[in-house]
């Protein structure tokens, strides 16, 4: 199923189809699909049986402590039909080859980042229209490239994020080689707050730290929102499609028999949420891992992973409450990984211990002890209460600072001892004592490395002195990074048994010994003298 007995039936429309399927390296494992999905007889597919590939059960109930509105559930039941009524056209009941091509290529083809984000939104609209929600989203042209009018409140912005949660989730939960367990719906209250500080009217003033997000009732413009997903989430969009293709691909490997098993297409969202860290969970890796594309997206996002919490040992690589407070105690679990890192700091300012709030750094190497700044990218994280990117400006490059006491007893002007990230040498945007006790917080106007913005709610001008509450490292080089690390660590402690061991054979025989001339001369009453005058 899906070609054509000659070359002469090929029509221009299935040829254009099929040519932009294959550049994607798609088109074996759509033509497969197709021919599991489809009707021997009619050679279309059925709408039911596309749906039913596409469907999944959401199980567990919404109570007062669920994260998302009791909504979401009815919402989520019209996922599947609501792909297929907008993407894949059908005739007479059925879905030929070439629409089912088109709908494919509608959501999952190479396209740009905001065509993706309105066929999002114009998912999600319909999804809300089926549950019976009232109508906030209005297309304004159905052309490819339509453009979407009308606003989400924050409770929609909540559900839009948990539907790409779990379509993200069940992704890689397909994709996986090991039977991967349900790690429930992550709190996204603090990307709803981003949105909502983001898009929000600037005479609106909101209290950011009041996380009561379903009682706000503040429209957001979509335009805003897609603007604001650009820049702070620019793969949030890759969600839908990857669900697609993951889906279309398993049916092609796997076969009719097994979309019966529902225990593939089930999500609890009662289940509790996954966190490796006491500062990362879930919900906070997955929106790092949304700001990133490549390699480095794919290992934060296996701390969302509950099989990654039984090797735990390969992502965290110092916790303050664990290992100790202190640049010394920090540099002896981290020296000698050379690979990305994410620096996590939990802390609040004096007096004020009822707002706390974490910011993070993820570097692209290992630290090294130096007196100045270094680095070759990196990317500053406003985490909790609310979520926020700071990507290279470009202007310059004083990513990163780690300076250990120097092996010189007297320097005229010393350096100081600390972790930095931004800013320059005495004018840090981020600066942590040695003592990892206090951390110093500056306006970004003192960074040219980062681009701008607070890095907490109702940061002011002035330098602001916090305590430290927490700090975490979770190294993201993989197994091959940590390994090497370990190589490192026993060579050094090689190193430093054999410094302490004294082989007495070096020395030479005492009675031929310069010491012993030496107390000979001493000791000895007839030894030659000077002769007195």
């Amino acid at each position: 199923m899906g070609q054509s007995s000659s070359a002469e039936q090929v029509s221009p429309e299935q040829r254009e189809a099929e040519s932009i399927a294959a550049s994607t390296g798609a088109l074996p494992n759509l033509q497969k699909a197709f021919s599991v999905l489809s009707d021997p007889q009619t050679h279309s597919i059925p709408i039911h049986s596309l749906q039913k590939c596409f469907g999944f059960s959401i199980d567990g109930s919404t109570n007062e402590e669920s994260v998302v509105p009791k909504e979401f559930p009815v919402l989520m039941s019209n996922l599947s039909s609501s792909i297929v009524d907008l993407f894949f056209l059908s005739e007479k009941g059925g879905i030929s080859w070439v629409e089912f091509l088109k709908g494919y290529i509608k959501c999952s083809g190479r396209t740009v980042s905001s065509a993706s984000l309105n066929s999002l939104l114009r998912l999600f609209g319909m999804i809300s229209v089926k549950a019976g929600l009232p109508e906030k989203l209005q297309v304004v042209s159905n052309e490819d490239d339509c453009k979407i009018s009308g606003f989400l409140l924050p409770a929609d912005v909540q559900m839009l994020l948990s539907m790409c949660w779990i379509m993200w989730w069940d992704s890689n939960k397909l994709k996986a080689s090991s039977s991967l367990g349900d790690s429930g719906l992550p709190d996204v209250t603090h990307l709803v707050l981003s949105a909502v500080d983001s898009c929000a009217d600037a005479d609106k003033k909101l209290d950011l730290w009041e996380n009561s997000i379903l009682d706000m009732d503040i429209q957001l413009p979509v335009a805003k929102i897609i603007m604001w997903a650009l820049k702070t989430l620019p793969s949030l969009s890759d969600c839908f499609g990857k669900f697609v293709h993951t889906r279309l691909f398993y049916v092609a490997a796997h076969e009719q028999e097994k979309l019966d098993q529902a225990d593939h297409f089930s999500h609890d969202i009662s289940a509790k949420e996954m966190s490796v860290g006491h500062l990362l969970n879930s919900g906070r890796a997955w929106a790092i891992s949304l700001t990133l594309r490549g390699t480095l997206s794919e290992e934060i996002s296996k701390v969302c992973f509950p099989t990654a919490a039984e090797e735990v040992d390969d992502y965290l690589l110092y916790r303050s409450s664990l290992h100790g407070k202190g640049l010394n105690r920090f540099w002896s679990n981290i020296e000698g990984y050379n690979a990305p890192l994410l620096i996590l700091i939990s802390a609040h300012e004096a007096n004020n211990d009822a707002r706390r709030w974490i910011i993070g750094a993820l570097i692209h190497q290992g630290l090294e002890n130096h007196d100045t700044f270094y680095g070759t990218s990196g990317s500053l994280y406003s985490m909790s209460p609310v979520f926020h990117v700071f990507t290279p400006s470009g202007k310059e490059k004083n990513f990163v600072y780690s300076h250990l006491h120097g092996t010189v007893k007297y320097e005229a002007h010393p350096k100081p001892v600390g972790l930095a990230f931004g800013g320059s040498s005495g004018n840090e945007r981020i600066f942590v004592d040695e003592d990892f006790a206090k951390v110093i917080v500056r306006h970004h106007a003192c960074d040219k490395t980062y681009h701008h913005g607070p890095l907490y709610p109702d940061q002011g001008f002035l330098p602001v002195e916090a305590s430290i509450m927490d700090v975490e490292v979770l190294g993201l080089g993989g197994k091959r990074a940590r390994d090497i690390q370990s190589s490192y660590k026993k060579r050094e402690e090689l190193f430093t048994e054999q410094r302490r061991k004294v082989d007495l054979k070096t020395f030479g025989n005492w009675e031929d010994s310069p010491e012993k001339m030496m107390m000979d001369m001493v000791s000895d009453p007839n030894r030659v003298r000077r002769e007195d005058r």
